[in-house]
């Protein structure tokens, strides 16, 4: 059974409603996994971090939540995260149809194993 190991944030995705999150919305449901893109060179944020479903650009982590998401990013320690989607409501107002956590993962249980 999946276990995630901590959460580290969860929030509503930014910018859902602007790129193509509308366009996905359909296939998107809780427990799904999502990636986790630094953009440093974003013209609007250099920390920005952005939001992927299956190549589908979802929206980004919010500016006042992405600073050490992108600095693991950037160091090469993605694999320390794990952002999967907690909630969708399709009724919602866009800004909040899609609520996602950010995990930190346990290598402990990887490393008894091996």
């Amino acid at each position: 059974m999946y276990e995630p190991s901590k959460i580290m944030q969860s929030f509503f995705i930014a910018g859902f409603q602007y790129h193509d999150g509308a366009l996905a919305l359909k296939k998107l449901k809780a427990g799904k996994k999502l990636e986790l893109i630094a953009e440093p060179d974003n013209p609007h944020d250099p920390d920005a971090v952005a939001i992927y479903r299956k190549g589908v650009h979802l929206g980004y982590v919010p500016g006042d939540s992405n600073a050490t998401i992108a600095q693991l990013l950037r160091f090469g320690h993605a694999n320390v995260l794990e952002c999967r989607i907690m909630q969708v409501d399709k009724k919602a107002d866009p800004w909040k149809q899609v609520r996602v956590g950010i995990y930190v993962t346990d290598n402990r249980k990887q490393k008894k194993a091996e």
